[in-house]
């Protein structure tokens, strides 16, 4: 019911709003991110989801950015390896990860009062780290793992999926494949370098049209400076008809030291204020953005900011 409500609202061509990021967000609020808070820190995610909701998303994602169950096994020479020296249990982290993360979200929605309204996107994110699409898996292996995530998210209720950050094409084939074998709505969102390609060097037309050709029902770039995603949305605008848009990250990624313990940080964010942000959000819209929202370094109040503005537009376009 909640996605035919994001559905409606496309086709009559109003503008959806995304929440914003949760584990740069998290952390910043001083919350480790080992196994995404999901075990020691489920108020504090939980809490942060009924921030977005309450300052207006539309669709809010699960705090399942980069987990996976190559995440873990990625330590280890092989499974064999995995169950000589792991922790116990280890095997079994990722769907009980991924259980309690759509726990945690549906409660923030029935808490907000708001289950018959706003869509729960589960995410599906590249298998190796969003900012190396050298590492990126074959389609296949793409297929298989993302295939195991979605069943755990359709099981557990999510309204739509969405392969997030996709860097390469092969990756986004294989999870879009994956999401749909499950019968659930996906967006496809992509990491752009700074030539405004694919970071894999892939051109943002071909990764496009491939997704439309294999059924995505949306396709976002994201992962981007505010003004890199202003150039880029009327050039997404004019490579397809389905909905497009984006969110944008504010500040420096400040990389992690010690890979085992990721703490995803943007770093010198100030310069982007809630207000600026959506600001530059307007150009967006104003070139066809239908799906807005927050990416790395943006938080509750970028998300606010961007649904005072999104309302501001339709009361005005309605008085015309």
């Amino acid at each position: 019911m909640a996605y035919n409500v994001i559905q409606e609202k496309l086709k009559k061509g109003n503008v959806v709003v995304l929440d914003g990021p949760m584990n740069t967000e998290l952390v910043r609020r001083g919350i480790r991110w080992r196994k995404h808070g999901l075990l020691t820190d489920t108020v504090a995610v939980e809490q942060l989801h009924r921030e977005y909701l309450n300052a207006g998303a539309d669709v809010i994602r699960t705090n399942t950015f980069q987990l996976n169950r190559l995440t873990y096994l990625n330590v280890f020479r092989s499974p064999e390896h995995q169950a000589h020296i792991g922790a116990p249990g280890l095997a079994e982290l990722v769907p009980q990860l991924l259980k309690t993360a759509m726990r945690l979200i549906r409660q923030a929605r029935i808490k907000a009062m708001k289950s018959d309204s706003v869509a729960i996107a589960g995410v599906l994110s590249p298998m190796q780290h969003c900012f190396r699409p050298d590492l990126a898996p074959t389609e296949e292996v793409a297929r298989r793992e993302h295939a195991f995530m979605a069943r755990i998210f359709k099981e557990e209720k999510a309204d739509l999926l969405i392969a997030d950050s996709m860097n390469t094409i092969r990756e986004a084939k294989g999870a879009l494949a994956a999401a749909r074998a499950v019968g659930l709505p996906v967006w496809v969102s992509f990491v752009l370098g700074p030539e405004g390609e694919l970071l894999s060097r892939e051109p943002l037309a071909d990764a496009v049209k491939a997704m439309k050709r294999r059924g995505a029902e949306a396709v976002l770039v994201c992962n981007v400076p505010p003004e890199d995603m202003s150039r880029t949305v009327p050039r997404l605008k004019a490579m397809t008809s389905l909905p497009c848009g984006g969110y944008a990250q504010i500040g420096k990624f400040s990389p992690p030291s010690w890979k085992f313990d990721f703490f995803p940080q943007f770093i010198d964010t100030e310069s982007w204020p809630p207000e600026r942000y959506a600001g530059e959000a307007r150009k967006w819209i104003a070139e066809g953005g239908k799906i807005i929202g927050g990416d790395c370094g943006t938080g509750p109040a970028h998300i606010a900011a961007l649904r005072a503005a999104v309302s501001v537009g339709a009361a005005a376009a309605g008085g015309r």
